[in-house]
């Protein structure tokens, strides 16, 4: 999935989940270069950490749902699929008093007819996918991640990055940088793919 290749900007989506630390240094180099993203959050995450929530919010990045516990949903019986789905749907709202408006599935860079059915069902409109992935979640290191985006990123992408991975932290400011220095500015999915995706 992409945006419109004529826009020169990239949607930066973060899978949610990790320390409570390296979320405030994200939102901090974020902050600094006047950046907003959208975490899809995994359910789980967000009930332990409410604070972390909050943070995001008020930092003015979007809040999307990543599954309640982040399972390789391919494999999962469609019952299950939907719990998924709906549980994490039901913390968002409770936290936030909205589902968000995007689901990116867990473990699969793309849907299935019962991953989408149960996505629709809770109110999504789209399952947010991407077309670059630099694999940071292996922790290749920061300089892997920045030259691996690079290669991929295009007028319209949509960026996949994990919030819990010190690498990837470590990489932010020079993939904003590579961005900036070519046009390319950085924004919600929201704002990316805008009506397009309405749900």
């Amino acid at each position: 999935m992409h945006g419109p290749r004529t826009r020169r900007a990239v949607a930066l989506t973060f899978h949610g989940d990790g320390p409570e630390a390296t979320v405030r240094q994200v939102v901090a180099v974020l902050r600094r270069a006047d950046a907003f993203v959208t975490v899809l959050a995994v359910g789980r995450w967000l009930a332990s950490a409410p604070d972390v929530v909050r943070m995001l919010r008020d930092a003015g990045h979007e809040l999307g749902n990543h599954t309640w516990s982040h399972p390789t949903m391919p494999r999962l019986p469609a019952a299950r699929i939907r719990s998924e789905v709906d549980r994490a749907a039901a913390e968002l709202d409770r936290l936030t008093g909205s589902a968000g408006r995007w689901f990116r599935p867990s473990g699969t860079p793309s849907s299935t007819p019962a991953i989408r059915a149960a996505a629709v069902a809770a109110g999504y409109g789209a399952c947010l996918g991407y077309d670059v992935d630099p694999l940071d979640y292996t922790d290749p290191g920061p300089d892997a991640i920045v030259a691996s985006l690079a290669r991929q990123v295009r007028p319209g992408s949509v960026v996949s990055l994990h919030l819990g991975h010190p690498g990837t932290v470590a990489a932010l400011p020079a993939v904003l940088a590579h961005l900036r220095d070519r046009g390319l500015a950085p924004v919600t999915a929201s704002e990316l793919l805008g009506a397009r995706w309405n749900g």
